[in-house]
């Protein structure tokens, strides 16, 4: 059943002086929506008008100046809307909207009848040009699919002139372009181009589509460069694409043709579209942005366009989308947090001119992403990606060598429940570990009286005192804690903070002690180095047997 000897492969167009390999994108093309029009026909639900005039107006508010609303001819809603948006001025000036309609005589009479009154539109005719097409579903030669071509492009100049205080724009797409012999698309749009004559001033766009994705996007930049080089009146006309994604390439396809001399590309917003989808705009859109190129559109509110989308469309946006999907700047591993961390600090304290940060393509905030969802910790994280949680969301800053003790925590409570911990977990985790302590281990008070390089120390604790003589508060305490229980304790790891500043600052004190052969690592703040320092050590003993013992 599953045979792959059925297909044969796409040939290749022998395109040996191709330059399209050598060129770069350095500004946006046009951008032309067809989420409105090619989206919508392929919903489940359609849109209802309410529906389409909140896309709309989203669509508008995103920048785009070209807008495909409908096929006015072929759907009743489609023309209400398109007469809504008319009698009811919602059109901006500055945008052009654009309506889909075949090369037949009735269908392009009603297209102009619902367009009465429209400042500026593009009228937008097609045919099928294909090799199957034409053998297989209209069992036509060329000459009679060009005279189709030819006669509905008379029509879009005829009906226009009954409407002549507006603005046309003709449009023409050879359909299923990918499928056709490059040599006769080229000659059917010339017979098109030769009937609106654009060196005389009417403005023509020629729509390539690959309506249906049939080879790999460096075969679709050949064929466009070709028919670029090809085109008579190539000068006098805007070349536009229109991709879809069969083969999950149509980004890319599109962006090649851009490279290969296209001029205006049409997709939808996250590849809504028949089968697999179409182009989509915000992917190609953020693509050039990520590379320093302003996309001429504003997706500034990431998530106002997907809940729009998502309303409009009946579907969801992908958590993995590109650029827009609700997990893309979020890591769960070990070391992409571990990364991200360190490459944000780095970011900061040398104020790059560029943003240059691992894992993260561009700034999350731009597009209204929140620092927040960038490190989430599950049971494949690491000890980097738990202590940026502690520090970006309570301020709490811990040594390095605190973190794998942290991070052991972490793991082994999200291993028992399988699932991601929050937060407000984490920093639960981290207080009962690592900063609470019993109140028989609170700290009341204490007393140093330092002679030469012996500090003397008396410290309190839950009305006890404990005595030692050491080099330091901290020696002098550990040996009052090894008189008194008979254990052996040493300070290994030891790092103070300052936690605020001015009248009220604070310290943090971060110990790691070794009582008997076993770790305990602890954490103090205190309104003085000196105190946080003995209460960390003090709640890292909490943590022993010694201190189970005397609890007891």
């Amino acid at each position: 059943m599953f045979d792959h000897r059925k297909y044969s492969p796409f040939p290749a167009l022998a395109l040996t002086d191709r330059t399209w390999p050598d060129k770069q994108i350095t500004k946006a093309p046009d951008w032309c929506s067809v989420d409105l029009r090619d989206g919508n026909q392929a919903l489940i639900n359609p849109m209802s008008v309410e529906k389409k005039t909140k896309l709309f107006q989203l669509l508008v508010k995103l920048g785009f100046k070209e807008i495909e609303v409908g096929f006015p001819s072929a759907s009743l809603p489609d023309y209400e809307f398109m007469r809504k948006l008319i009698d009811e001025e919602m059109i901006p000036d500055d945008v052009c909207i654009q309506v889909l309609v075949q090369a037949r005589e009735e269908l392009i009479k009603r297209t102009f009848e619902s367009l009465r009154g429209v400042k500026k539109a593009i009228v937008h005719v097609y045919n099928s040009t294909s090799t199957v097409q034409r053998e297989q579903v209209f069992g036509m030669e060329r000459d009679g699919i060009t005279g189709i071509a030819i006669q509905g492009a008379k029509w879009l100049k005829q009906y226009a002139a009954e409407h002549p205080d507006t603005d046309w724009t003709f449009q023409y797409s050879p359909e299923s372009f990918t499928g056709t012999e490059m040599d006769y698309a080229v000659d059917v749009c010339d017979a098109v181009i030769d009937v609106w004559q654009p060196e005389h001033g009417q403005k023509v766009v020629i729509n390539l589509p690959s309506t249906v994705e049939m080879s790999t996007p460096n075969v679709f930049a050949d064929q466009i460069e070709y028919f670029c080089r090809k085109l008579k009146k190539r000068e006098h006309v805007r070349i536009s694409l229109h991709t879809h994604n069969d083969r999950g390439c149509a980004v890319a396809a599109a962006e090649l043709g851009v490279m290969a001399g296209a001029d205006r590309v049409e997709g939808t917003l996250m590849g809504n579209g028949e089968r697999t989808g179409n182009m989509d705009i915000i992917t190609m859109g953020m693509n050039l942005y990520s590379q320093g190129i302003d996309p001429k559109l504003d997706f500034s509110d990431i998530n106002e366009i997907n809940e729009t989308v998502e309303y409009c469309n009946e579907l969801p946006v992908p958590a993995r989308h590109p650029w827009a999907g609700e997990l893309v700047y979020t890591a769960f591993s070990g070391s992409h947090q571990d990364a991200i961390r360190k490459s944000m600090a780095y970011h900061e304290a040398k104020n790059l001119p560029h943003w240059e940060v691992a894992y993260l393509p561009i700034d999350p905030l731009d597009i209204g992403r929140e620092y927040d969802a960038v490190v989430r910790i599950n049971s494949q994280s690491g000890k980097g990606g738990v202590a940026l949680v502690l520090e970006r969301d309570y301020g709490i800053e811990l040594p390095k060598w605190m973190h794998a003790a942290l991070s052991k925590v972490v793991q082994k409570a999200t291993e028992q429940s399988g699932r991601e911990i929050s937060p407000e977990e984490i920093k639960a985790l981290y207080d009962e570990n690592f900063e609470n302590v019993n109140a028989q281990w609170m700290l009341d008070g204490y007393d140093l009286h330092t002679e030469g390089e012996q500090t003397q120390a008396e410290i309190r604790v839950a009305g006890h005192s404990l005595q030692g003589t050491c080099t330091g508060a901290v020696g002098a305490l550990c040996e009052a804690l090894t008189a008194k229980f008979g254990c052996e304790i040493e300070v290994t790891h030891f790092d103070e903070f300052a936690v605020s500043k001015g009248t009220d600052a604070k310290a943090r004190a971060c110990v790691g002690v070794n009582l008997n052969g076993e770790q305990h690592f602890a954490v103090a703040v205190a309104a003085d180095t000196s105190a946080a320092t003995l209460q960390a050590v003090l709640t890292a003993f909490s943590r022993s047997a010694q201190a189970a013992t005397q609890a007891a």
